[in-house]
């Protein structure tokens, strides 16, 4: 069965939820700096971890 709006809506959201945490765990910057860097830069995972390591070295 192919997912509906609402369903993909929920899955997005939980994926940028563990983002948020992977980020914040791993470099300490806060959720609210991982947000906005997941806004700025999008999905990529390496981009996403160096310029939060960058932010965090501020």
């Amino acid at each position: 069965m192919a997912e509906n709006d609402q369903e993909r809506a929920e899955r997005v959201q939980a994926q940028k939820d563990f983002r948020v945490q992977f980020l914040v765990r791993e470099t300490g910057i806060t959720e609210a700096q991982a947000r906005d860097l997941i806004k700025m830069l999008g999905n990529s995972p390496n981009s996403l971890l160096r310029e939060a390591r960058l932010l965090a070295n501020d």
